[in-house]
């Protein structure tokens, strides 16, 4: 079995992979649980970011390696700052995951009636 790099991944893909079955709603209404989830989504990837942040700051000032006037006043180059794009790309991809498997749910319902409709079923 060939193991995949990081680049042969397709973030966005896989942030947008369905569960086999159908999906719990636990709210009646739909937009209130779309909100849910992005909100939970990115309360999540904030909580994760904020944690290991704090601890890189820490350690840097433990050891007396960087004072934080530098990252404030960070200018990433460009390839950073297309690499900083990427990610915001495939996290605004996770956000909003609920909504991109919802479309494709109704598409794959209207493919499903059309060619019900073509067979003449």
């Amino acid at each position: 079995m060939v193991k995949k790099s990081a680049k042969d991944i397709d973030i966005v893909k896989l942030a947008n992979a369905r569960a086999k079955g159908k999906r719990p709603w636990f709210f009646d209404n739909r937009e209130a649980e779309r909100v849910m989830a992005m909100t939970l989504a990115v309360a999540s990837e904030l909580a994760v970011t904020r944690e290991r942040l704090d601890t890189v700051e820490r350690l840097l000032e433990a050891h007396g390696l960087l004072k934080r006037e530098k990252i404030d006043a960070f200018k990433p180059e460009p390839a950073v700052a297309k690499e900083r794009d990427d990610w915001r790309h495939a996290y605004i991809a996770r956000v909003l995951r609920i909504v991109n498997q919802e479309l494709e749910a109704i598409s794959d319902e209207r493919a499903k009636a059309v060619a019900k409709t073509k067979s003449g079923a």
